[in-house]
């Protein structure tokens, strides 16, 4: 597990990534009063909260963003799951901090996120939801970017504005749609499906079948909840995935194309570098840097 560890003005930013064999604890506390913010590039974490005799469990998973508040009173352990590495950024401001904000900023906060900004217990979960498109490419851009010194933190700052600007947008848009419990269980069902046969994914009918679910409301109510259609989030799995082979395994570009269900070298580079804004070559000599 490494941790980078940012102060950008008056917020701390955790930029933390792991690749681990098997299951893996790290517990953390927060000093003083904070509103939190996490972004989850990939992999699955269940965290742990204890305050007040109470435990509460939340699983954060690949493109979930968060937000919370939270004290010194509280003790968080993230369970990290085996063979799934992890990204995430989180970002904390202390609430003693949020008046000295531009006014426009502190405008936000206190519009969006009152009940974290006046908590009434020692951790608060305030709204989260999958990330859009915008957001999961900053979050790559954070953790591929070769910037260093004074030009990454400029850097890191844009794309740290702009997962904010992006998270509060969401709220101020509300448009997220209302849904039984049944139906969400099923749109869930349904991209754990898609997730787990990326490579050889189900058309939409047999997913249809599957879930239990009518075609238009499953594409509709897939959409509202993760914010892209279904064969959009396919695609963003197998390049997720493509990305963890050529930068974990001994894959070469090709055998990953191949192996997310790519059969064109050309189709499969071009995607790839429109969402990572770099090429599969790249990244895999950059692996190969790292381990000489």
């Amino acid at each position: 597990m490494t941790t980078d560890i940012i102060e950008l003005n008056d917020f701390i930013v955790l930029i933390e990534q792991s690749n681990t064999t098997k299951t893996f604890v790290q517990k953390c506390e927060i000093d003083g009063d904070a509103v939190g913010f996490a972004f989850y590039g990939s992999g699955n974490v269940e965290l742990e909260i204890k305050h007040n005799n109470q435990t509460k469990y939340l699983t954060n998973t690949t493109g979930l963003a968060i937000c919370f508040f939270g004290n010194q009173k509280v003790e968080f352990a993230h369970k990290i799951e085996p063979d799934k590495p992890l990204q995430s950024i989180s970002i904390f401001t202390k609430l003693k901090n949020l008046p000295s904000l531009p006014q426009a900023e502190k405008e936000v906060f206190e519009k969006y996120l009152p009940q974290l900004l006046n908590p009434q217990e020692h951790f608060v979960k305030g709204p989260s939801f999958y990330m859009t498109l915008d957001m999961q490419l900053a979050v790559q851009k954070i953790f591929n970017t070769n910037y260093t010194d004074n030009t990454r933190l400029l850097f890191l700052k844009s794309q740290i504005n702009e997962l904010l600007a992006h998270f509060f947008g969401l709220l101020a848009s509300d448009q997220k749609q209302a849904f039984s419990d049944k139906d969400k269980d099923k749109i869930f069902q349904a991209k754990e499906i898609v997730t787990h046969n990326y490579s050889q994914p189900p058309s939409i009918t047999q997913l249809s079948k599957m879930v239990g679910l009518n075609s238009n409301k499953l594409k509709k109510n897939f959409k509202e909840i993760f914010g892209i259609p279904v064969f959009k989030f396919v695609q963003e799995e197998r390049l997720n995935k493509a990305y963890e082979l050529l930068q974990n395994k001994d894959k070469t570009v090709q055998e990953a194309a191949w192996e997310v269900g790519y059969e064109s070298i050309s189709s499969f580079s071009n995607a790839f570098y429109k969402k990572f804004a770099t090429r599969p070559n790249d990244v895999k000599q950059k692996y190969f840097s790292n381990k000489l």
